[in-house]
C-alpha cells in the first residue's frame, strides 16, 4: 500500500511537472531531445518532462532602442544619434532556428545601418528629413531580417546631439534669419503707409474743411495729457485754404 501510494504520488508529480501555460500572445516551440518537434499554439499544453523541452517566443510588437552612435556626416560635422525599433515575429521557427539571439542580431545590424544611412548625407538632411533616414535604415535592415521571419514594423531616429560649437552657430543663424524677416516685413509696412499716407493727403488737399478737422484731431489728442501748453506762432486763417472761385454772370442786354 505504502509503495501503491509512493508511486502515484511520484507519478503525480510527473504530470504535474510538464503542463505548460501558453499565453495567447506567444508561441512555444518544443524540442524533444534537441530536436524540433513543433510550435505550440495558445492554451494548456503537457510536455513530457526531462525529454522535452520548450522556448517561448513574443509575437506582440517588440520595441528595443538603438544606443547613441557617433557619426560622421558628409559635411564632416560629428553627432551622436540614437533612434527607436519596432519589429514583430511572424515565423517563430526561423527566429529561433535561423539566428542565434535574434534581438541583439538586430540591434547591431540597426546600429550599423544607422551609422551607413546618416554617414551618407549632411546634416541638414537628417535634421530635416528624419522620417527619410528613418525609412532608408528600415530598408536595410528589413532586408537582412526577412529570412529570419522578422518583420521590421518601423525605425525612428529619436535624439541628435550636436557639438556645443555648432548648437551656437545654428542658434546665431537662425536669429539672424528671424532679423532679416522681420526688417522685410518693417520695410513692407512702411511702404503700405507711405502709399496710404499719400492717398490721404490727397483728399485732404482737396477739402478745406478737412484741414481744419485734422488739426482739431491732432489739438485734442495732445490735449489729453493735460501736461503740455499749446502755443501758435501763426493765426488759425494764415493756414492755406483755396477758396472756389466765383462765377460772374454775364447779362446780355
Amino acid at each position: 500500500m505504502n509503495n501503491f501510494l509512493i508511486f502515484a504520488i511520484l507519478l503525480g508529480l510527473f504530470f504535474l511537472s510538464g503542463i505548460r501555460i501558453v499565453f495567447e500572445y506567444k508561441r512555444a516551440l518544443k524540442f524533444r531531445f534537441g530536436k524540433f518537434i513543433k510550435t505550440l499554439r495558445p492554451g494548456f499544453r503537457w510536455i513530457i518532462p526531462f525529454i522535452e523541452t520548450i522556448q517561448i517566443v513574443d509575437i506582440r510588437v517588440i520595441t528595443f532602442n538603438v544606443d547613441s552612435q557617433e557619426v560622421m556626416t558628409a559635411d564632416n560635422v560629428p553627432c551622436s544619434i540614437d533612434g527607436v525599433v519596432f519589429f514583430k515575429i511572424n515565423n517563430p521557427e526561423k527566429a529561433v532556428l535561423e539566428v542565434e539571439e535574434f534581438k541583439f542580431a538586430i540591434t547591431q545590424l540597426s546600429q550599423a545601418a544607422l551609422r551607413d544611412v546618416c554617414g551618407k548625407v549632411e546634416l541638414d538632411t537628417i535634421l530635416s528629413k528624419r522620417e527619410e533616414m528613418g525609412k532608408n535604415i528600415k530598408g536595410i535592415v528589413e532586408k537582412e531580417t526577412k529570412e529570419w521571419g522578422i518583420q521590421i514594423n518601423d525605425v525612428k531616429i529619436k535624439d541628435i546631439q550636436l557639438p556645443e560649437n555648432m548648437r551656437r552657430m545654428m542658434a546665431n543663424q537662425a536669429e539672424a534669419e528671424r532679423s532679416r524677416r522681420a526688417q522685410i516685413i518693417l520695410a513692407l509696412a512702411e511702404e503700405q503707409a507711405a502709399g496710404k499716407l499719400l492717398q490721404a493727403g490727397k483728399l485732404i488737399d482737396q477739402s478745406p474743411s478737412a484741414i481744419k478737422l485734422r488739426l482739431y484731431q491732432t489739438l485734442s489728442n495732445i490735449a489729453a495729457e493735460k501736461n503740455s501748453t499749446i502755443i501758435f506762432p501763426f493765426p488759425e486763417e494764415a493756414l492755406p485754404i483755396k477758396r472756389k472761385k466765383k462765377k460772374k454772370l454775364k447779362t446780355k442786354f
